[in-house]
């Protein structure tokens, strides 16, 4: 008997360890939006070559949307180019489901598709007291393949209002590239800004987009290096009839505003 008792008293302590262990799991942290990692750039998509816009006439025809839309596409680049495997595989840890690895630390595993070839991606996530580390490694097998890489790393506040992204540039060359910060608000993220991070000529040029309520409710406020000094440039926009106005001392002459409207055609500024 008192061997049967010693028996269910273990079986009852150990179902209670157990169960215990499984509730200092906890819930997993909840991923940034990816607009977190991502400027829309959808209302500035050019089909002219920079040197046809750099050099139109201002004041005709679609050039203040073009002049816009250049020095955009200069920071979409980037994302397109360099940076699009990482935040590809970001976008797709959305959609899948994490696992427990260790105390406060979760782990996604999954693979990714870009342009046919096939990348490996684990992000991790691990629950501090204030805030959220992020982790992202990569692996291409193959061809040109690279072992394990920290592709970017970040954190986010425990409330998800907000977080710094940092993106290296490549396996090859892992330099600190891009810094990403951002912020959300009830409806979705409040701004997001670029700053260019690399120890080059380049090095602190920023671009930061985000929405308001005023009429034209979305912006981008640019600094950027074009070749002999820093410039700055801003544009305004209206999301849904897409009309506009951008403003640059060095490139328009003055601080006004120079106009667009629903068809990207230039109008005088009212």
């Amino acid at each position: 008997m008192k061997k049967i008792l010693s028996l269910v008293l273990i079986l009852i302590l150990s179902t209670g360890f157990f169960t215990s262990c499984k509730k200092d799991k906890g819930a997993p942290p909840v991923l940034p939006p990816q607009e977190s990692m991502t400027i829309d750039f959808t209302n500035f998509s050019s089909t002219k070559k920079s040197a046809e816009i750099i050099s139109g006439q201002k004041g005709t025809s679609t050039d203040n949307w073009n002049y816009a839309a250049t020095v955009a596409g200069v920071w979409k680049l980037i994302i397109n180019t360099t940076l699009a495997v990482p935040v590809t595989a970001f976008k797709a840890a959305l959609d899948k489901t994490p696992v427990f690895i260790s105390t406060k630390t979760w782990q996604w595993s999954y693979n990714v598709t870009f342009l046919n070839i096939i990348y490996k991606a684990r992000l991790t996530g691990l629950i501090r007291s204030s805030d959220v580390q992020w982790k992202m490694y990569i692996t291409r097998e193959g061809t040109d393949g690279f072992a394990e890489f920290l592709w970017f790393e970040g954190t986010s506040k425990l409330d998800g209002t907000g977080g710094q992204w940092i993106l290296y540039e490549s396996a090859q060359a892992p330099d600190a590239l891009l810094q990403i910060d951002w912020t959300k608000t009830a409806t979705g993220v409040g701004y997001v800004k670029y700053t260019y991070v690399k120890n080059d000529s380049f090095k602190n040029s920023y671009i930061e987009y985000g929405l308001t309520t005023s009429a034209l409710n979305a912006y981008y406020t640019i600094h950027y290096y074009v070749g002999v000094k820093f410039s700055d440039v801003n544009v305004e926009w209206n999301t849904t009839t897409h009309n506009g106005h951008v403003k640059s001392i060095d490139y328009l002459g003055d601080v006004n505003w120079y106009c667009w409207d629903e068809n990207k055609v230039n109008i005088v500024c009212l």
